[in-house]
């Protein structure tokens, strides 16, 4: 059994909202009109953003996704059948930012989400996974501030005052990217700990000794480090729930590795022990079995069966508290996504 966790790295893209503080002629309506058609992408920025944050539905996750698109597609639409003011310069430099948005999200980020699917199997892969998003939001970073840029340069052409708006669905997209940054910020340092702990697993239900062991040192060693990074690692507006869950998953995980597997290992050492000795006893006709070999099985066998009793306890044990470990972290990062990410 694989010990996978559900990977929940979050994306979220904003785009402005401008206010006109004064009007003038047509150069003032046609920012007005472009601000209204970008305002229902962003609308839908923000329903996507608030499924990412509360849904555990991957259904409802994708559906908010396909109309984020269908409103960049539309927005495109109307803008390209529209006149341009002051021939179509403008006009085409925000069609240039939409264009990639729409490009963004239809390849590129879903190329992300088929990466996600294997990005939890190695390190390389996630990150592989990791730079594949950031590439993409550096791509969308870049194309927005050119975007402002333009803005600014056309209003100012047009001697029109351009102040950013402060309104409410702007402030949570705001909020919105801020708490995903904590949050992503903190998966990737439990992440880069918890590789190991996957590796160890996989390496116990192979009966790898060497690998487990390996595993067992790089898993101790790592949440160590993890704990040293925690030290200084700051919380969303003083909210340290992260990092405590974290920190307490760090301690169990370096308790697992350190006190808890070394049974496992002491077992499965006796176990390939025991089935030598079995091997060649069977091996050995009954009439030239001798004592002392006799008294070897039995006394491993009595060995084994007391090892054994202790290998239950502990694998029962990890199992329990592993789940009890991980299922408070998960809660962890639910509840934190609950306090600050708005709702409505």
């Amino acid at each position: 059994m694989k010990h996978l966790k559900q990977l929940t790295l979050l994306i979220a893209l904003t785009l402005p909202f401008f206010t006109i503080a004064q009007s003038f002629d047509h150069a003032v309506d046609y920012l007005d009109f472009l601000g209204k058609e970008q305002e229902v992408v962003t609308k839908n920025m923000w329903k996507y953003t608030k499924a990412l944050a509360h849904s555990k539905s991957d259904r409802s996750i994708n559906a908010k996704r396909e109309n984020l698109i269908k409103s960049v597609e539309r927005t495109i639409s109307k803008i390209e059948k529209a006149d341009g003011f002051d021939g179509d310069d403008y006009k085409n430099q925000v069609l240039k930012h939409l264009r990639l948005n729409e490009k963004l999200l239809k390849h590129e980020y879903a190329e992300i989400i088929d990466m996600k699917a294997v990005a939890e199997q190695s390190y390389d892969m996630m990150e592989a996974y990791i730079l594949a998003q950031r590439l993409a939001d550096k791509k969308m970073a870049e194309s927005q501030a050119e975007y402002e840029t333009n803005l600014y340069a056309f209003a100012a052409k047009h001697n029109i005052e351009i102040q950013e708006s402060e309104s409410d669905l702007g402030k949570k997209m705001e909020i919105s990217n801020q708490v995903f940054k904590h949050y992503n910020d903190m998966y990737l340092v439990f992440f880069k700990v918890f590789i190991n702990e996957i590796y160890l697993w996989d390496a116990v239900e192979n009966n790898d000794v060497n690998g487990i062991q390996q595993n067992a040192n790089a898993l101790a060693s790592s949440a160590k480090e993890g704990l040293e990074i925690l030290k200084t690692a700051e919380g969303y507006k003083n909210d340290k729930a992260l990092i405590l869950a974290t920190k307490t998953t760090f301690n169990y995980l370096i308790d697992e590795a350190e006190n808890q597997i070394p049974v496992i290992v002491d077992f499965l050492i006796l176990e390939d022990n025991m089935n030598n000795i079995k091997e060649t006893l069977e091996k050995t006709p009954e009439r030239k079995r001798t004592k002392k070999q006799i008294d070897a099985y039995n006394d491993k066998v009595k060995e084994i069966n007391k090892a054994a009793k202790e290998y239950n306890k502990v694998n029962a044990s990890l199992n329990t508290e592993r789940q009890n470990v991980l299922g408070k972290l998960d809660s962890a990062k639910e509840k934190f996504l609950e306090r600050h990410i708005p709702k409505d």
